[in-house]
């Protein structure tokens, strides 16, 4: 089941690059920008990762920490971010358990075959834990700047 602006974001604890537990409730008073992507690697999600890198510093001095998740490893995670010189916290989910839980473990097409994947998707949480935007099948380019400036809005608006 999907998760929508105004519901409660479900609770997660998983892994970061490190192998230290990241729990979405240790950030409660403060803004998240949890994007799910597909594949540590792969051309889109490298563009995603290192628009927001690009972004870190801006979405640091609104007070938001950016998270990735995606189903690759935790050493996955760690050479992806060291090679690509990444600015943002991935975190490690090979159950998919964040996944199901946001609603963005969905079946997929291509070339006419059907598959479980990853849906690209970008969740603004707010100070108390509530979905405040989402984006969902999420085009890459310019998304980062797109998603800073909803921040921006959600502030001021708050």
């Amino acid at each position: 089941m999907a998760v929508d602006v105004g519901d409660q974001a479900p609770e997660i604890c998983l892994p970061d690059m490190d192998g230290n537990e990241v729990c979405l409730a240790d950030a409660r008073g403060s803004f998240v920008v949890l994007y799910f992507y597909p594949k540590d690697n792969s051309s889109s999600c490298t563009i995603e990762a290192k628009d927001f890198t690009a972004e870190a510093a801006a979405f640091a001095g609104e007070g938001a920490r950016v998270i990735g998740i995606s189903p690759d490893s935790t050493e996955s995670h760690r050479r992806f971010s060291e090679k690509q010189a990444l600015d943002l916290t991935l975190l490690s989910d090979p159950d998919r358990l964040s996944m199901e839980a946001f609603g963005v473990w969905v079946k997929k097409r291509m070339y006419g075959k059907e598959y479980m994947g990853v849906e690209r998707s970008t969740f603004i949480i707010d100070p108390e834990g509530r979905i405040a935007a989402a984006w969902r099948a999420v085009k890459v380019k310019g998304h980062a700047a797109a998603v800073l400036a909803r921040l921006r809005e959600l502030k001021g608006a708050a």
